[in-house]
């Protein structure tokens, strides 16, 4: 087996990185002032989750990071058993990286302008979990797998649809369904915009995926075509419970529809990167991405937690201020401010990469 990096893992993961980094400016807010209006909006509109009912291409990049994570994992497995890890070091060590995802999922959002504030709609904390739960399946044979994931799908089914509790019994509708509810429970407050904390329970169909995906490239690496007829099928699974009207697709509490449609696209943009970089070699001019790909967890709590509090506003109030005179319009001079902040973000992971520093969970 070859257990090498997958060059085409690496930019895969940066270009989210990258995507996530470039939101985290406020670039695309900007960029929607621009072209508000005119025919641009429809495409500036991909870059912003759908209100409800729906699929953008935004709502695709928090599948794909867990999908991604999930195909790291078998690459990391299959390296720790190479190398004589027992399988209790390995669950020893999951625990551990999924502790630390837990932690810092919370801290994200736990301080705020009002004080300490508990929340779990975080990545990272949905991540912590869909880790472990890979993790224990991990050695399982592909039709139980499947059968596991299958079950998750109809769990989450079950869960919205056959639970009658008053006030929030409408499987599909925002605020009133029982991923709200469940939210009461475990935190005392619902979120405005309609995500919801058990999306962990369906979106682990995402990391156990994407191990499953790992794994195949490790032994069968030449048929990268089985990963694009699995990504078709998924694809148009979700597609047809949407268009039926049996499951509709929505992003925020992550329905079945949902699920299985970006997960298609997960499986595809894989299956496409992985012919064109590791089967095609191209491997030039992707820096851009892999520089933050290989850093993820670190610049990721970076512009999560340094900049959105700091970082950002002081860069833009350098910028701004030395654009201040000029005859640049205002929303010009936001989108120059932001692709500032970008770069210097950028160039931190630089200096890591070129110092061979990583940081790792």
């Amino acid at each position: 087996m070859n257990s090498n990096r997958l060059h085409s893992l690496d930019t895969m993961r940066g270009l989210i990185m990258v995507l996530l980094a470039l939101e985290s400016t406020l670039l695309y807010e900007h960029m929607h002032e621009v072209f508000k209006g005119s025919t641009g909006e429809i495409f500036i509109n991909q870059f912003f989750h759908h209100p409800w009912n729906g699929l953008r291409f935004w709502d695709l990049i928090q599948p794909g990071f867990m999908f991604i994570a999930g195909t790291a994992m078998a690459f990391s497995l299959q390296k720790q058993k190479d190398n004589g890890i027992s399988w209790n070091a390995s669950f020893s060590k999951t625990l551990k990286r999924s502790g630390w995802l837990f932690f810092w999922g919370v801290l994200n959002y736990a301080v705020r302008p009002g004080g300490l504030s508990f929340e779990l709609w975080n990545v990272l904390t949905q991540l912590a979990f869909t880790t472990i739960i890979t993790f224990l399946i991990f050695n399982w044979k592909l039709p139980m797998q499947i059968l596991f994931c299958i079950g998750l799908l109809l769990l989450t089914e079950g869960l919205y649809r056959i639970t009658n509790i008053p006030g929030f019994n409408q499987p599909f509708t925002d605020q009133h369904n029982f991923g709200n509810y469940m939210d009461l429970v475990l935190m005392g407050k619902i979120n405005k915009d309609g995500w919801v904390a058990i999306n962990c329970i369906p979106t682990a169909v995402h990391t156990i995926a994407g191990a499953l995906a790992g794994k195949f490239l490790l032994r069968k690496p030449e048929k990268v075509t089985l990963l694009i007829w699995w990504g078709i099928a998924t694809l148009s699974a979700g597609l047809l419970l949407d268009i039926t009207g049996i499951t509709p697709i929505i992003k925020r509490i992550a329905t079945s529809s949902f699920t299985l449609a970006s997960l298609g696209w997960c499986l595809l943009g894989l299956a496409f990167f992985y012919w064109w970089i590791d089967i095609r070699k191209h491997h030039k001019n992707l820096l851009l991405f892999t520089i933050m790909g290989m850093n993820a967890i670190f610049i990721y709590l970076f512009f999560e937690i340094v900049g959105a509090r700091w970082f950002n506003g002081y860069v833009s109030a350098i910028t701004n201020g030395l654009m201040h005179f000029s005859s640049i319009p205002e929303t010009v001079q936001h989108i120059i401010s932001s692709l500032a902040i970008f770069a210097l973000e950028w160039g931190i992971c630089y200096f890591l990469y070129k110092k061979n520093i990583y940081f790792k969970l």
